[in-house]
């Protein structure tokens, strides 16, 4: 109940939001890092994976949670400056909130 709350006005807010082909090309590239993670860190799909030869696990459980879409590019830097250096900055430095 509390997420609709937070969440729909926000999307509503920004639903029609213009983005350039660099934007786009950044989630691309963001959600390629997480499909990444996904096959080569996270502990539930990398068990999946395992499980393949065994006949437990199944190729279209574990592909079905990765995006449709993305990008990968080797080395991708961020011109610095931007949002999106920026934000890659406070991934790779996070601040002590506590």
């Amino acid at each position: 109940e509390a997420v609709p709350k937070a969440y729909v006005p926000i999307l509503e807010k920004h639903k029609n939001d213009s983005f350039t082909q660099a934007q786009k090309d950044w989630q691309l590239i963001r959600r390629g890092r997480y499909v990444e993670f996904n096959l080569v860190y996270d502990r539930g799909t990398v068990f999946g994976l395992k499980m393949l030869p065994s006949g437990v696990g199944r190729v279209e459980s574990i592909l079905m949670s990765l995006p449709e879409t993305a990008q990968w590019r080797y080395d991708h830097k961020p011109e610095p400056g931007t949002p999106e250096h920026d934000i890659l900055e406070v991934f790779k430095n996070p601040r002590d909130w506590v």
